[in-house]
């Protein structure tokens, strides 16, 4: 009897994150469908147009798609030398001493500060460096937010990439020492091939934090609604720009940033979407 309620407690938990995210997809599609209406889905996604002024309102996705994709990839690409390196030296070659778990530490420090946190600190310090260096005139932009989101993801990466290049048998790694493999040819023919998948996956999560990232990224990118052409350009991305206008909307207006928000859950579905196919393959 114990066992048959708690298969059904286990079901029907199962059956509420599906509901949840069910009624999260529902009340977003029926939110965004005056805007689809009104400027078409290809129209809205295309359009690079955000016209607020009332009686000639056209509102349009592109910039801030653009601003998002940027922004993210951007900082994955920084993150990447920084957080694999880390994650290599508490994981496999400093394994169990003090100094990998003070990094350890650290890290989980880091992944644990508020988003503000570091827009603050970009905001004072990483942007007047940006003007100093002629980088940008006002210091915001979209390099400036890839910066601190780089920042921000890396203990995420590094992390959960360090779990996993951890949980390679012992016994894998002996074979290849016994056969005169070095520590590099360890790392390169027998962690990274059984880590891969795992190290994929810890980046495509690290990713989705960065695709979702709206204070740190309000406070940095310098919110202007166009299309970024540049690197220093700034601009605004799906979260950033529905934390900025929510509040104040209405009618069409709103419809449009709860577009904007169907849009942004598609974008990080699909990505995870790719991250799982490309684990498998690599499993």
């Amino acid at each position: 009897m114990r066992d048959f309620i708690f298969k059904r407690l286990l079901f029907l938990c199962s059956l509420l994150v599906l509901l949840i995210c069910g009624g999260m997809v529902y009340s977003l599609v029926s939110g965004a469908v005056p805007a689809f209406n009104t400027f078409g889905f290809w129209g809205f996604i295309s359009s690079p147009e955000w016209n607020p002024t009332s009686g000639d309102e056209q509102y349009g996705a592109l910039s801030f798609i653009v601003g998002t994709v940027a922004t993210s990839f951007l900082a994955l690409i920084f993150c990447l030398p920084f957080s694999l390196p880390v994650a290599l030296f508490t994981g496999e070659y400093f394994r169990g001493t003090k100094a990998a778990s003070i990094i350890s530490s650290v890290i989980d420090l880091l992944a644990g500060i508020p988003s503000i946190v570091y827009g603050l600190w970009g905001f004072y310090t990483l942007r007047p460096l940006m003007i100093e260096l002629g980088l940008s005139e006002q210091g915001f932009g979209i390099l400036t937010s890839a910066f601190v989101l780089a920042i921000m993801i890396i203990p995420y990466a590094a992390s959960l990439s360090a779990e996993f290049i951890s949980m390679v048998p012992r016994e894998l790694k002996e074979g290849a020492y016994s056969l005169g493999g070095t520590r590099l040819d360890v790392i390169r023919r027998v962690v990274f091939p059984v880590a891969g998948s795992g190290i994929f996956a810890s980046y495509i999560l690290a990713l989705g934090r960065a695709l979702g990232e709206t204070m740190a990224v309000t406070m940095l990118i310098g919110n202007t609604d166009q299309l970024p052409r540049s690197l220093t350009d700034t601009g605004n991305t799906m979260a950033s720009i529905i934390a900025n206008q929510f509040g104040e909307a209405d009618g069409i207006k709103l419809s449009s940033l709860i577009a904007i928000g169907l849009l942004l859950f598609l974008i990080t579905a699909v990505i995870n979407f790719i991250g799982k196919m490309v684990m498998k393959k690599l499993s």
